[in-house]
């Protein structure tokens, strides 16, 4: 929002105050200043002059050497090449040493011989525009029409070009400040002075606008109030100096009176307006209504636009004229010939307005200020505003009447003063009566203890909100700083240094991290060859995706990692070895949001890296996180992996994940020519099977006892299950437990295989005697028998 300063003084004065000052005062109040920017900084030394003598140039056909007076002793000669100049005119004269817009230095010279000591300039050297004068000639020398102008006066000053326009970033929540008035009351707020702000008032009307015209609101939960005023015997012309000086100030282009009336009336009121040309509305009605199925409606920009049942319009009795809050239609416009102009003011439903320009790829400055839902009180001043304007600009006759079809709820809200909660929320001590005193200046009303806010302040709705108000006119540099409360230290929690000593595991063993999106494709889960059916497909799908590429919630990260050894693998990388730590979203049933629930995902290929490369980073990672008792069995139900190259892991009867080589398929569907190994762990289940805090051991003080056993078994019985049967019949006298041979040759029948372990036990209390190591032998080969594997002879 840029505001006039030369447009605010008419509301507040404020004083003595620089811009700077102006601007930082705001910020501190909480009206963010963006900047600010004096018009016409970059005009430098001209002045106003008037031309006493012009004669053409001796060498050339299209010159002019004039004699200007530019109220110095002397005249200045100046050579120009301009057509439209005569004795008399007063120009603006860029003396010697003079800039204009763009950095354009002037200096004096001789144009053909003839000696010229300054320039006379154009609007578009001074980079203004037939809007902003609409008298001047665009192609010629700009010939001053201003009442009062003083010769040798600057220019800036002259034309009215000298106002400070200040940028302000307003926040969604305050459409009240998205206009002049209601900066007028942050400022008058800010620097504690009056306020001024009269009611518009009419003095003459004519004729009734219920002969004229009829309005009916059809949805009054999208139209929350609908005023009308009408004025005939339209003049078309331009507005004066003034109100262009205002509209250029706040970055709007002059059009003709009427327009800019409508657009004088939003900077001023926020409120945006429509001018509709009433020979244009049939049957003299204005009908509020939903677009009917596969109508369309040609709008000012000339483009027509497919319409839809849940956008509103305003229609006559017979088309649509406008999409509501949005843009008017082709034939809604002020036109030369316009005779008769409804004034429209209306309050909109915020979201309605945004979806309808959200899927008609407009965002205008009506819509935008209507998406944040304007004060329905607010149509009613801003209507009598622009008939006001019209009696001073006598732009025509303001018919008598007002229509005014009002839906809203005007109820006050009631929000409860509690001091004492204020003042510990905001580590304050302020005096009731200080409070009171700020809010009152912020026109929020009393009733006992409870504060009515003003209609235009929907952002107030909570006691937190009145603390707010409360600290930025106190002044938040005078909040003194505490310490902060609730936690005593900054420490992780103990999940979070889990998850930290995870990705320093990882990232030690040589992987890289990577970060995939959360959302991804439904095709994903046909490249990793899921079934029809399978519960992973049951999705949280996102309402409003950027594309079908991304419109569901994952419910696993291995699509997404495969993603990444694809563009790695076909970027040409020889091997790659990445991990991700991110969530997936698993929707619950009854509950709105899904389980997000982090998942650790390994991925690699190429040389050096193989299914037992794999296996080993996710041990290392599983000992240092201290995960215990750990299960290792082969899985060949998983579409997604190698049938006989893939295992789950599970500590007890929980799954703790999968480390599986890819299923050729799968990788052929990610065009990776090489084999591909992938490791999905749960995270929040590893954290709850975290073993506890290791602790000293000393030395042992007795020795150990070894033996070695080479067992027979079938080639389909795992070493893991026969460890296993070893580890719990040996029982705590088990120190270590090492496979050291598996021998498949001549000397083993078909279908078998030889492995042999090597066995320690010792006792923390005394000397095992080799009857204790014998029986506890007797006990494991006793187990592995049950297995089916023997003492190899």
């Amino acid at each position: 929002m840029n505001l006039s300063m030369k447009w605010l003084a008419d509301y507040v004065d404020i004083g003595p105050v620089s811009p700077r000052e102006f601007s930082e005062a705001m910020t501190m109040s909480g009206s963010k200043v963006e900047g600010y920017e004096q018009e016409g900084s970059e005009i430098k030394n001209v002045l106003v002059g008037r031309v006493e003598e012009i004669v053409r140039h001796p060498d050339s056909d299209h010159m002019f050497i004039c004699q200007v007076n530019v109220g110095k002793p002397e005249l200045i000669q100046i050579v120009t090449g301009a057509q439209n100049v005569h004795q008399g005119d007063y120009v603006p004269v860029a003396m010697d040493d003079s800039w204009l817009p763009g950095g354009k230095h002037i200096r004096c010279g001789k144009l053909r011989g003839e000696e010229s000591n300054g320039m006379l300039c154009s609007l578009a050297e001074l980079g203004l525009t037939a809007h902003d004068f609409p008298y001047a000639q665009e192609d010629g020398i700009f010939i001053l029409q201003e009442p009062d102008m003083q010769l040798g006066e600057d220019i800036r000053t002259a034309i009215g070009l000298n106002d400070t326009c200040v940028e302000f970033e307003i926040t969604s929540n305050r459409p009240d400040c998205l206009s002049v008035t209601g900066l007028a009351r942050e400022a008058a707020a800010t620097f504690d002075k009056p306020l001024n702000l009269p009611a518009p008032q009419v003095e003459h009307t004519v004729d009734d606008i219920r002969n004229h015209l009829s309005v009916e609101v059809q949805a009054p939960d999208l139209c929350l109030r609908y005023t009308a005023r009408m004025v005939k015997n339209i003049k078309i012309a331009p507005s004066p100096r003034w109100m262009r000086e205002r509209l250029r100030a706040s970055g709007v282009r002059p059009i003709n009176n009427i327009v800019d009336i409508t657009n004088y009336v939003m900077l001023e009121y926020g409120q945006p307006m429509h001018a509709f040309d009433h020979k244009y509305v049939e049957g003299g009605k204005i009908v509020v209504r939903n677009a009917k199925a596969g109508e369309t409606i040609v709008t000012l920009d000339g483009v027509e636009r497919q319409l839809t049942p849940d956008m509103l319009v305003i229609a006559d009795a017979v088309k649509p004229s406008a999409v509501a809050g949005v843009m008017g239609g082709e034939y809604s416009g002020i036109m030369d010939d316009t005779n008769m102009v409804i004034f429209e003011s209306a309050c909109f439903n915020g979201p309605s307005v945004r979806v309808t320009a959200k899927k008609l790829g407009m965002r205008t400055e009506s819509s935008s200020r209507f998406e944040k839902q304007l004060d329905p009180a607010i149509t009613i001043p801003a209507v009598e505003r622009a008939c006001q304007l019209v009696e001073l600009l006598g732009a025509g006759e303001v018919v008598g009447g007002m229509i005014d079809v009002d839906n809203a709820d005007h109820t006050p809200r009631r929000i409860p003063l509690e001091p004492d909660w204020i003042n510990q929320f905001l580590g304050i001590q302020v005096p009731v009566e200080e409070m009171r005193r700020i809010l009152t200046k912020l026109e929020c009303k009393f009733d006992g203890d409870d504060v009515l806010p003003p209609s235009f302040r929907g952002d107030l709705e909570h006691k937190a909100d009145i603390a707010e108000e409360i600290a930025r006119f106190y002044g938040y540099n005078r909040i003194p700083s505490t310490a902060i409360r609730g936690v005593a230290d900054g420490r992780y929690t103990p999940k979070q240094q889990f998850e930290q000593l995870a990705n320093q595991v990882l990232l030690a063993q040589g992987l890289y991290e990577v970060a995939t999106y959360s959302f991804i494709s439904p095709k994903y889960y046909d490249k990793i060859r899921l079934p029809q059916g399978d519960w992973h497909r049951n999705c949280v799908t996102i309402l409003n995706p950027l594309g079908e590429d991304t419109s569901v919630m994952r419910t696993t990260t291995v699509p997404s990692m495969l993603e990444v050894l694809s563009r790695n693998y076909n970027n040409r990388n020889k091997s790659a070895a990445l991990y991700e730590i991110g969530c997936v979203y698993l929707p619950v049933e009854g509950q709105e949001l899904p389980d997000e629930r982090q998942k650790v995902t390994i991925g690699m290929y190429g040389e050096g890296y193989d299914f037992f490369s794999l296996k080993g980073i996710v041990e290392t990672l599983l000992e240092q996180m201290r995960v215990e008792g750990v299960e290792y069995t082969a899985a060949s139900d998983l579409p997604t992996y190698h049938p006989g190259r893939c295992a789950r892991l599970t500590v007890g009867d929980t799954e703790l994940g999968i480390i599986a080589e890819v299923h050729p398929a799968v990788c052929e569907n990610y065009q990776i020519g090489t084999r591909a190994y992938v490791a999905y762990l749960d995270l929040p289940t590893l954290f709850a099977h975290v073993a506890p805090e290791k602790g000293y051991r000393p030395l042992p003080k007795f020795p150990p006892v070894s033996r070695d056993l080479a067992l027979l078994c079938d080639e389909e019985l795992p070493v893991a299950a026969m460890e296993k049967a070893i580890r719990n019949a040996v029982g705590g006298t088990l120190e270590t437990l090492a496979l050291f041979d598996v021998y498949r040759g001549a000397q083993v029948a078909q279908g078998k295989k030889s492995v042999a372990f090597s066995l320690t036990m010792r006792a923390a209390d005394r000397t095992l005697t080799d009857e204790e190591a014998d029986a506890a032998i007797q006990r494991a080969l006793q187990a592995l028998a049950a297995l089916g594997a023997q003492l190899r002879s």
